[in-house]
């Protein structure tokens, strides 16, 4: 024993010294380059031919760095503080408003409720003819975006064109500091099912969906469920995902546990609270969109066995970021950590760690993928986001909704409609009737919303093919006999989508009097994934069996 001690102390001495002799050698490469890149850049400066500017040249730099690293890690200048506020606490300097641009005119889309434009009677479709003094033809949406911006108390002079009248009205709005309520919607679905959409993890979302959630259920004595709608919701603060986890998950339980290169930063968080309700069935949306932060919450509800993830895969964002200070008031965000659900999965989908010799980045492969379990059992996978429980697929809008919106015919006609309707029935009820939707088919005459169906795209594509091949003389009678047949009939195609379409416009109508909490509460009547949601807590058995089925 005595001789294997003194055989395996060396050992343990010598990989000690191999250890610090390649942090040494690391340290040294760094230096090593730091001083080459410094002498380099002197030199160049002095004795190039012309003069180079040292803020673009550098930022060149950290760019090519940064390029092998992840999308979320990033060098932030001073001049966009502003946006990384606004990731973390949803507010900003600015007006309350969205805007839309076509290949001239830049309108407003969209009112944020009690903000400026909306106290300054702005309506939806409003046209903006100047803005600080500039006309704004032509004006790119995001240079407007940059001038309705600003800070708090600033005045901003612009001025609108009334879309049916053509009148122009000067204003001078005061920005305020926004806030964007990360609760954008809630309410009750068929009456006894309590319905929360978040669109972001910023500070204090956590109490909003607690508030929430407490006044649907006193609305509501006997809720049969809550859909919690974390779609296309693209995360934020960690904390704030552990504090709505445990609204729904009792005290002293494991919701995500983090781990990088410094150790002494790795962490595991925990509810700290008694839950407000255990028991009450919950069920999750996700789509493909729903990234870091939801990704926290959805992975706990399910590793926990708390409730059902119902919709798309997510996102797959297992990264965690870190702000660090800079020098003249810049930050770096770096990412510092993975996070791991309650089960112990990752599930980033991205393996930025490993490249190709071309540098390129892939998704981890299914033969990677390891097997985790849930408190009862149940089955789930790493390395590629929430899987839901109950999936569901995408569904598309058809390429005449698309070329009508892209158009702007959707949102110039609900324009329309709402200068020759003074009211219309609450947002939940309202309905198109048949004769308005003859009216808008009347608007739409000799308008051009031109457009390839997917059959179309396909034959074209064909073509393409056939010819690179020389095959297409061979066949080229029977293409223009399939795509005479297949060549599409507009009004018919509007015809036969008329469903899609109409729902369109009535969320576009609506958001015209209601606002944006109006457009989700009309949409909410066709919404799948909340309707499969309230199928769900309206066949109880069908909740227990997925919650007990082995994936």
């Amino acid at each position: 024993m005595k001789k294997y001690i003194r055989f395996a102390m060396p050992a343990i001495l010598l990989a000690t010294m191999l250890v610090g002799f390649n942090d040494s050698d690391k340290y040294f490469q760094i230096a090593k380059n730091l001083d080459i890149f410094a002498a380099f850049y002197r030199e160049l400066n002095t004795y190039y031919v012309d003069d180079l500017p040292p803020e673009k040249l550098m930022n060149k730099g950290i760019q090519a760095i940064l390029e092998e690293t992840d999308p979320y890690t990033d060098f932030i200048p001073e001049e966009n503080l502003e946006d990384l506020k606004f990731m973390a606490t949803g507010k900003y300097g600015g007006i309350g408003a969205a805007t839309v641009t076509d290949s001239n005119w830049t309108s407003i889309s969209d009112i944020y409720e009690g903000g400026p434009m909306h106290k300054a009677g702005v309506k939806a479709g409003d046209i903006i003819v100047r803005l600080e003094g500039q006309n704004a033809k032509g004006m790119s949406n995001e240079d407007v975006s940059k001038l309705l911006k600003g800070n708090a108390g600033s005045t901003l002079n612009i001025t609108f064109r009334n879309p049916m009248t053509g009148v122009e009205t000067a204003k001078s709005i005061q920005r305020e500091e926004i806030n964007v309520r990360p609760v954008s919607y809630y309410g009750l679905v068929e009456n006894d099912v309590a319905y929360i959409k978040m669109i972001q993890f910023t500070e204090n979302c956590a109490l909003q969906v607690q508030e929430a959630f407490e006044k649907l259920k006193e609305q509501h004595k006997n809720l049969k469920g809550v859909v919690l709608d974390l779609r296309s919701n693209p995360g934020g603060l960690l904390d704030e995902a552990v504090s709505l986890s445990n609204i729904f998950i009792d005290k002293n339980k494991l919701i995500v546990t983090t781990k990088g290169k410094v150790k002494n930063w790795d962490r595991e968080y925990k509810t700290t609270k008694t839950a407000i309700d255990m028991h009450v069935p919950l069920v999750v949306l996700t789509n493909h969109n729903s990234a870091s932060a939801s990704e926290i919450v959805a992975g706990a509800v399910q590793d926990l066995d708390r409730g059902l993830i119902v919709g798309q895969l997510s996102f797959g964002k297992g990264l965690v970021q870190t702000t660090r200070a800079l020098p003249y008031n810049t930050k770096l965000k770096v990412t510092t950590a993975k996070y791991y659900t309650p089960s112990g999965r990752c599930i980033q989908a991205i393996d930025y760690s490993h490249r190709n010799s071309e540098g390129e980045v892939d998704y981890v492969p299914d033969s990677l993928r390891k097997t985790f379990y849930t408190a009862a059992g149940r089955a789930v996978k790493d390395g590629g986001g929430i899987e839901p429980d109950e999936k569901l697929k995408v569904t598309y809008l058809s390429p005449i909704a698309v070329a009508l919106l892209r158009k702007q015919f959707i949102f110039n006609y609900a324009t329309k409609y709402y200068y020759s309707h003074k009211e219309i029935e609450t947002a939940g009820n309202f309905s198109l009737s048949d004769a308005d939707f003859e009216d808008f088919l009347h608007y739409l005459e000799g308008k051009d919303y031109s457009y390839k169906t997917r059959s179309e795209e396909s034959l074209e594509s064909f073509k393409n093919t056939a010819k690179k091949e020389k095959y297409f003389d061979a066949v080229a009678k029977e293409f223009d006999q399939l795509q005479l047949k297949i060549k599409h009939d507009k009004k018919q195609d509007i015809l036969k989508n008329k469903t899609e379409i109409k729902h369109l416009l009535e969320e576009e109508i609506v958001n015209r009097y209601y606002l944006s909490k109006g457009r989700i509460e009309r949409s909410l009547a066709w919404d799948k994934e909340v309707l499969a949601a309230v199928d769900i807590f309206h066949t109880p058995n069908k909740y227990q069996q997925l919650l007990q089925t082995k994936k």
